[in-house]
């Protein structure tokens, strides 16, 4: 069997081989840094990118940009805001910044690649919006914004929205799109090339110039003055030439505003017309009106206030008639003034004025007459205003009158009820009062009768004898007060009360008249009847 020698490693193999791996995992790093550095294309905000490919397919002669990203050259689609990354050997890039449509401007297209365009063609024909197949101006606009469109492929006008201000029409002309079928016409069928019937009201508008043309048209009232024109007049019939002044307001008609417009617009005067307006329309009919109709009146006759009125109401009238069919609106026609000749002029003139005094007197008469009648129906008017004051006020003196009667009755009544009320309560009261006496006294006859039988009952226990029942409630009265009675002698007075009170004894006959008070005197008093004192104790106490 034999052996396969082993490979020996050096001292030192494993710090090679950590080396390697270092130097390994830089490169790698290097590389990927490297790679993202070059790789890498960031499109900042409101940039872009253009792409412009180093390999690939030849383009033709006749090819100014890349079909697809199998060419050389410039291509079509950029890149827009963000990080992109692309092979830096296959692939060049240019980042520029984007399109910037300011605001109140408008942007306008134009192709730069493409075919060429046809005899008479200025617009370009598009595959589709972003993609142009001949050269040329785009069709349509762009708004105010930011667009990122490719400079190689367009070019980016930068025009002014139209504005038409109030009081304003803007006709509208197409300057592309098919040709009338009848090119005789003024105005041409909607969508074809030439002016539009339709116009356009005040507002802004944002159209591509090289597509439609917008003239602004004044629509507003204007004022021409004939003393401005020179030879404003006409002959008599009598040959007298006759001057005058007048003031005509017109404007155009709105929805004649595109017919007027192609009619006397002159390009000199850009959208200028009323110039035109009052040399082409104005001046020749009122010159016209003025020589056929004055010249069929004598000069006097304009000096003349009905003549005057009447020729300025015909004027009015034919210039209305002669200017609205064109599409101008008369609004007033008024004749300021008209001057005959001095040689007719002074004569009729102090006739007329004669005339216009007489109507004057004769007007002042007839103010006069109205002013008297008016005074007597004024005194009518306040007489009977007095009479309706004086019948209101008796109205009003007998209505208060009899509403102050009214009153006084009602007060009348009311007191008479009171009265009756407080003499049916006087009565009541009267009455209650006799009651009350009556019971009172009836109370009191009871009360004594009560007593009296109560007498009448005690005596007759007494044997009806009526002095033996007031000794006995003479004694029981004072048997309560009084335990002793000492008196100086026997015939104090004080004992006399008692024996008046005693029938049984024999009243003295002396002249003191006393009796004898044994019977008042108590066992313990003794039998001494001349005592010095007798004492008389009550239950408050002695007392002498």
């Amino acid at each position: 069997m034999t052996s396969v020698p082993q490979r020996r490693r050096g001292p030192h193999g494993g710090l090679t081989s950590g080396v390697g791996l270092f130097f390994l995992c830089l490169f790698v790093i290097f590389g990927s840094w490297m790679t993202y550095s070059m790789f890498r294309i960031d499109v900042g905000t409101g940039e872009m990118a253009i792409l412009i490919h180093k390999v690939g397919k030849d383009l033709d002669n006749d090819d100014e940009m890349a079909p697809t990203e199998e060419y050389k050259g410039v291509q079509r689609e950029v890149l827009t805001e963000g990080r992109h990354f692309r092979n830096p050997f296959f692939w060049d890039w240019e980042v520029i910044p984007q399109t910037v449509i300011p605001e109140g401007k408008l942007g306008v297209k134009v192709s730069l690649v493409g075919d060429d365009l046809g005899y008479g063609e200025f617009l370009a024909q598009m595959k589709d919006e972003t993609t142009p197949i001949t050269k040329g101006i785009v069709p349509g606009v762009m708004r105010p914004g930011r667009y990122p469109i490719n400079p190689y492929i367009y070019a980016v006008e930068e025009h002014e929205p139209i504005t038409i201000d109030a009081g304003y029409k803007g006709v509208v002309t197409n300057l592309t799109g098919p040709m009338p079928e009848n090119p005789n016409e003024l105005l041409v069928q909607p969508g074809e090339r030439g002016v539009q019937p339709a116009t356009l009201d005040p507002g802004t508008y944002y159209v591509n110039p090289y597509e439609t043309r917008i003239n602004q048209l004044d629509c507003r009232s204007q004022r021409f003055n004939l003393s401005e024109a020179s030879g404003m007049g006409f002959p008599s019939k009598d040959g007298f030439w006759v001057q005058l002044d007048g003031i005509i307001e017109f404007r155009v008609h709105p929805d004649k505003a595109a017919e007027v417009y192609v009619t006397y617009n002159e390009d000199e005067n850009g959208d200028r017309i009323d110039e035109e307006l009052i040399l082409k329309v104005i001046m020749p009919n009122a010159r016209s009106f003025c020589r056929l109709q004055g010249s069929n009146s004598l000069g006097r006759d304009f000096i003349q206030g009905e003549t005057r009125t009447q020729f300025q109401d015909d004027f009015q009238e034919a210039m209305r008639a002669a200017c609205e069919p064109l599409g101008i609106e008369i609004i007033q026609a008024l004749i300021t003034r008209i001057r005959p000749p001095e040689q007719i002029a002074m004569p009729v003139r102090e006739r007329e004025i004669a005339k216009q005094e007489e109507l004057q007197y004769q007007q002042q008469i007839l103010q006069q007459e109205s002013e008297q009648k008016l005074a007597v129906e004024t005194a009518l008017v306040a007489q009977k205003r007095a009479l309706v004051e004086a019948d209101q006020k008796v109205v009003k003196l007998t209505t208060e009158a009899k509403r102050e009667q009214e009153v006084a009755v009602t007060k009348a009544n009311e007191q008479l009820k009171v009265a009756e009320y407080k003499l049916e309560a006087s009565r009541d009261e009267a009455a209650a009062i006799m009651a009350r006496g009556q019971a009172e006294a009836d109370i009191i006859r009871f009360r004594n009768e009560a007593e009296a039988a109560g007498w009448k009952t005690a005596v007759e226990a007494f044997s009806g004898n009526g002095m033996q029942y007031a000794q006995f409630v003479m004694f029981e009265k004072m048997a309560s007060a009084y335990r002793q009675i000492m008196v100086n002698t026997a015939d104090s007075p004080i004992m006399r009360v008692f024996e008046a009170l005693d029938p049984t004894v024999v009243q003295p006959t002396g002249p003191q008249g006393s009796a004898t008070a044994d019977a008042a005197v108590p066992e313990d008093a003794g039998d001494d009847a001349s005592g010095s004192e007798v004492a008389v104790e009550s239950p408050e106490g002695p007392a002498s």
